[in-house]
């Protein structure tokens, strides 16, 4: 007579001295082997026990045929595997920019120099902007546009004009950037609407010392009446801290907004420089060409569309010169990049204003 036990799901087992087969379901591990059966199945307490053995071995050998590899996690991803915006890292690069920078000639020829205001909140990284464009030209890092500590005034107090100067041997190239008092969230608290406006129209001289209790006007000394073209800002570049998005103050939304209406009226093209990326992203930290791989910079360049109110494809990331003392090509190929994307909008404005002037005049 032939005796069998069960054991787990569906698995029938012959017991050591009995005649049964042995049926097993393919790739099914025994578990813990339950209750001894009684002595009614005809099972000593010996064979129970050489059974037990006999399935615990099995089942290690299944364990070590089995190896399951199991993903590990570091954390959400925070680099990209492709760029994206195209950039060539190289110092090739750089002296192509360069010479497209030192080569630029304005559109319009009532125009010698293409001028750019700076706007911004304080310590926004306006005049550094401004030193790192010159160092890269000097060969050396330098402070040209002073720049100062205060963390809640503008070190910056009146209007300055910067032409950029080529390297040594060379014609100065035709840019000009212009600093100005930094931004506030109120007309009380920086540089207000009606001055900015100003000095865009180019009413403004150069050297003027702001004051928002005494905003621009006729009296004003040196106050230019009837201001040329070649007088005027052909682009403005706003310029704000990476680190800060999330924590300006919501007025600076509007006033960003209110200067953008203002601004656009009078035909003047509208860009954005993203400085302190650096700070942002510990691999950019490390790496600047890694700036277009970066997550955060990414999500920061759509943060700062919002609280300009502006494109994303009009912001670049630049990362300005502070603590050092020698200049790096991928830091140079970025500042320049930047330089050049300014540029491509100055001639979209002389270009709309050149049929202005080339209008047939009726009698």
């Amino acid at each position: 007579m032939e005796k069998s036990g069960v054991f787990g799901f569906g698995f029938s087992t012959t017991l050591p001295g009995a005649t049964s087969t042995t049926t097993s379901a393919p790739g099914f591990c025994l578990g813990t082997a339950e209750a001894a059966p009684t002595p009614a199945f005809g099972v000593t307490s010996t064979s129970f026990k050489k059974l037990s053995k006999l399935t615990n071995e099995h089942t290690k050998e299944e364990k070590k045929e089995r190896v399951v590899e199991i993903p590990t996690f570091t954390g959400l991803q925070s680099k990209l595997e492709c760029e994206w915006r195209d950039v060539q890292w190289t110092e090739e690069q750089k002296k192509n920019l360069m010479k497209t920078v030192s080569s630029y000639r304005p559109s319009c020829k009532d125009v010698h120099r293409a001028r750019v205001l700076l706007l911004g909140p304080v310590r926004s990284g306006k005049s550094s902007f401004i030193s790192s464009v010159q160092s890269l030209f000097n060969g050396r890092v330098t402070n040209r546009a002073m720049v100062g500590s205060s963390l809640n005034t503008s070190f910056t107090k009146k209007l300055q004009s910067f032409g950029i100067r080529a390297q040594k041997g060379e014609d100065s190239t035709r840019l000009v950037l212009c600093d100005s008092m930094g931004l506030g969230d109120g007309d009380m608290t920086g540089l207000t609407l009606h001055d900015i406006l100003s000095v865009i129209k180019g009413h403004v001289p150069e050297g003027h010392k702001f004051s928002p209790d005494q905003p621009v006007g006729t009296e004003t000394p040196g106050y230019v009446k009837t201001p040329g073209i070649g007088d005027k800002i052909h682009c403005v570049a706003f310029v704000v801290d990476a680190s800060k998005i999330t924590s300006y103050n919501k007025g600076f939304s509007s006033t960003f907004k209110l200067l953008r209406e203002h601004i656009s009226e009078l035909g003047v093209h509208q860009v954005a420089l993203l400085t302190h990326v650096d700070q942002i992203c510990q691999e950019t930290a490390k790496d600047i060409s890694l700036v277009y791989k970066s997550l955060s910079v990414r999500e920061t360049i759509n943060k700062a569309g919002a609280l300009l109110g502006m494109s994303t494809s009009y912001i670049v990331p630049v990362k300005n010169y502070s603590s050092e003392l020698d200049l790096d090509v991928n830091t140079d190929v970025l500042l320049l990049s930047a330089v050049d994307h300014i540029l491509q909008y100055v001639d979209l404005f002389l270009q709309d204003y050149v049929p202005q002037q080339t209008e047939p005049k009726f009698c």
